[in-house]
């Protein structure tokens, strides 16, 4: 049997998809949650072989979840998401995400998808691949989007820092770069472009 954890703040969303896996032979789901903290702790507990995960969750994204769990537990990540920002696929599966695919995929085609990651197999949508090779890649440099990530919520200066160890200039100074490469005013600007972009 694949046992399965799947991640979705939509709660009729997340049920409905739990319940038409049950009725696959050799699917077992072993739990559910609605956010990405819930996510990892239940996968560190549980050890599914699969974490089915929504990509916009509250506290951890799906991508951020399969990050997580790339470094504390033997589990292979689908990323499933209404929008599929062609820049979100780069960043998924640098985080070593198994698979990607839109929500708008059968249950059926959901439960063969889950079969090939539990093999050890690769799955990404098809479409969502194409406009990944033909989209813009981000000018930010991985420590300019760093800072992007962490000041995303209106975060200040020092909280940044903190968060990824940093001296306050040194910050500042990746804020002003992202400012002149993005021609943005505000780092508010420039988040919500990173997170259109599908960079963030």
């Amino acid at each position: 049997m694949i046992r399965v954890v799947i991640a979705d703040d939509e709660a009729m969303i997340r049920s409905a998809l739990a319940a038409l896996l049950r009725l696959e032979d050799d699917i077992d789901v072993i739990g559910e949650c609605a956010d990405g903290v819930q996510a990892v702790a239940l996968a560190e507990k549980l050890q599914p072989d699969v974490c089915l995960l929504d990509l916009e969750m509250p506290g951890l994204d799906g991508v951020q979840v399969a990050e997580r769990l790339r470094r504390s537990v033997a589990t292979r990540c689908v990323v499933v998401t209404r929008h599929a920002r062609p820049g979100v696929l780069r960043r998924a599966l640098a985080s070593g995400v198994a698979g990607f695919l839109p929500k708008s995929r059968s249950a059926d085609e959901v439960a063969e998808v889950i079969r090939r990651v539990a093999a050890g197999g690769r799955y990404v949508d098809p479409e969502i691949a194409a406009d990944a090779l033909s989209d813009q890649r981000s000018p930010l440099s991985d420590r300019e989007l760093d800072v992007l990530r962490a000041g995303r919520r209106g975060e200040t200066t020092g909280q940044i820092a903190k968060a990824l160890s940093l001296a306050p200039g040194t910050v500042r100074n990746h804020v002003s770069a992202v400012l002149s490469k993005l021609h943005v005013a505000t780092r508010q600007q420039a988040v919500l472009m990173a997170e259109e972009q599908g960079w963030i």
